[in-house]
């Protein structure tokens, strides 16, 4: 693993292992000339149109996040200004996995895609970059109810589970984010991942808990409006990042809705624009919309239903019993008994025992290498739950230490073996271990034979919690998924560090405020050797236009810029746009 910089920021010191393996370093260098003309651009377009219906001050948020409409930020730019509010920020490769994405979230580290859009991609992109990710969360992160209810969705959502079609459609998200960036890509290759991006959306089933929550924080991180239905004002990141869509979407044709938990039932797609969008009244009414949901998820309300959704994941999950341990594996059976209430469960995996999300020594997945299986219920015979059993109470029920024992329980388990070790954790009895056991229910199916070795029971009348991921997440770490499928990185020409050099030299003349008749001859040769540019053009224009002694060069650029619409109808809106921050002299403030 590469070397881990914390930026001097204590939230981003503080992540643990795991997620560390998912953040890429920002290569500061690598941003060319024209990269940071593209974010220039696009900020200087959001600022023109947000400062009016952005949610917060445009220009005041950007420098409490670190950044500035010039040139692209640096990553310690950014943790420098995030560290007063107690936020971090990290760079990572593209789309990464929900679950690590929403856990980042709750250690209060913002995710920024290391990349930046290309210039064809000047209005939009499906894919993560440093402009959705840093000018369209970070502005707003200081307002404190908003700050808190990322940290509280990150905080569910690492424990949301998920289903194994979830990761086929979030490879597939990824894979065409990766395709639409690579220039001149294959067409056939390209709409084949457009197709499987379609049919993994239309082939997911029910929704599992994590597609659910992605749909809450699609339609108010990314997507959210405030304020009343007649007059929203923006919030949401990828309409703050999106110089195209953050206009069109005041347009009365895409509907607004009163933001409530009903939200669930709308699906999204990352390709098109939205056709209905949410509206809140406040932040506070996210969180309160948050907590509805989270009353309905299985690490709050355990029970079959949740082991079943553990099930379908196909991916470590953890089971807390009613005792307090949490039984961390691939969750691969469950038996009823015929109240269809849980009877006995498995795991087909590597499996951990913890307590209090602390690993418990000896009972990790070397140990239990082959997975684990224990009986949910009470036993006949006794009121009291064997969980709160006291040593005492073991003797008396004939439990007694290197004896033959028989524990039968109500739902048909029966459980035959030596004793030779009882655990107990803050007055619960979570583990019993047995010698030479069987174990099997009235029907003659057996779940553990004697040559398997010692038997480990876990304890607990019910399944009280079940949520994604192991409880200790130190102990598997090295199984957390990272997609090896990496994004584009571009191999320029000579020609494209020829184009990248002049933007060089157009920023120093504008930071120098110094004009001279190099200026011209770097114009002549941009509209000569670079048929298809419009961005060079305008920010030469921007210079020139307030030189009463560079009329002549002014009207030729704006001819040329004229000429490009009618050759080029794609640039239409990007170069009118261009043309109208420079023509109303707009002041950055």
């Amino acid at each position: 693993m590469s070397t881990f910089f914390d930026y001097q920021n204590e939230q981003v010191a503080n992540l643990p292992l795991h997620l560390r393996k998912y953040i890429v370093p920002q290569v500061y260098e690598k941003y060319t000339p024209v990269d940071h003309a593209v974010w220039r651009y696009v900020m200087r377009q959001n600022y023109s149109y947000l400062k009016n219906v952005a949610y917060y001050p445009y220009i005041p948020g950007l420098k409490k996040a670190g950044l500035t409409i010039e040139k692209i930020p640096s990553l310690q730019e950014i943790n420098d200004a995030l560290t007063v509010i107690g936020w971090g920020a990290v760079t990572v490769d593209g789309f990464i996995p929900p679950a690590a994405f929403m856990e980042f979230q709750a250690y209060r580290v913002l995710v920024i895609a290391a990349d930046i859009r290309q210039l064809e991609h000047i209005e939009y992109t499906s894919a993560p970059d440093i402009i959705h990710e840093s000018a369209g969360h970070a502005p707003i992160i200081s307002d404190t109810k908003y700050n808190q209810y990322l940290s509280y969705l990150g905080s569910i959502g690492t424990k949301a589970l998920f289903s194994s079609k979830d990761y086929a459609l979030y490879e597939s998200i990824r894979a065409l984010s990766i395709l639409k960036e690579i220039p001149n890509v294959d067409q056939k290759e390209l709409a084949d991942a457009e197709a499987l991006v379609l049919y993994n959306q239309q082939n997911l089933g029910a929704p599992s808990e994590m597609a659910l929550l992605s749909r809450l924080q699609w339609w108010t991180v990314e997507y959210g409006l405030i304020g009343s239905i007649d007059q929203p004002k923006i919030y949401g990141a990828g309409l703050l990042s999106s110089i195209g869509e953050s206009a069109s979407c005041m347009d009365p044709k895409v509907k607004k809705i009163e933001y409530t938990i009903d939200a669930l039932t709308y699906g999204y797609d990352i390709t098109k624009e939205q056709p209905q969008l949410f509206v809140t009244p406040t932040f506070q009414n996210l969180i309160d919309v948050l907590t509805q949901f989270e009353s309905t998820m299985a690490f709050r309300v355990g029970g079959l239903e949740s082991i079943l959704k553990a099930i379908e994941c196909k991916n470590i999950c953890t089971a807390t019993f009613s005792s307090g341990l949490q039984v961390s594996g691939v969750f691969s059976n469950v038996h009823k008994d015929t109240n269809n209430q849980i009877k006995y469960i498995n795991t087909n995996s590597p499996t951990t025992l913890c307590f209090n999300d602390q690993f418990l020594t000896g009972h990790g997945p070397d140990y239990h290498v082959d997975g684990f299986g224990a009986p949910v219920g009470q036993l006949l015979g006794t009121h009291k739950k064997l969980e709160d059993f006291t040593k005492q109470d073991l003797n008396e029920f004939g439990l007694v230490l290197e004896t033959t024992v028989q524990l039968n329980y109500e739902n048909g388990i029966q459980v035959n073996g030596k004793l030779i070790g009882v655990t107990f954790k803050e007055d619960k009895l979570i583990l019993m271990t047995f010698d030479n056991c069987e174990v099997t229910d009235k029907e003659g199916k057996t779940y553990f034979e004697p040559s398997w070795g010692n038997y480990d029971m876990a304890i607990g009348d019910a399944i009280v919690s079940v949520f994604n991921g192991t409880a200790d997440k130190s102990i598997f770490e090295d199984q957390l998924y990272v997609s090896p499928k990496r994004t584009y990185q571009q191999n320029y020409t000579q020609q494209d560090i020829r184009y990248q050099d002049l933007f060089h030299k157009i920023r120093n003349y504008r930071e120098e405020k110094k004009l001279d008749n190099s200026l011209l001859l770097l114009w002549n040769t941009l509209k000569n050797d670079f048929k298809e540019d419009w961005l060079g053009a305008l920010e030469i224009l921007e210079l020139v236009a307030v030189d009463t002694n560079k009329t002549d060069l002014s009207d030729e650029i704006r001819a040329y810029l004229n000429a490009q619409i009618n050759t080029y109808p794609k640039f239409t809106k990007l170069i009118n746009d261009g043309l109208k921050i420079i023509d109303t002299k707009l002041k950055f403030e």
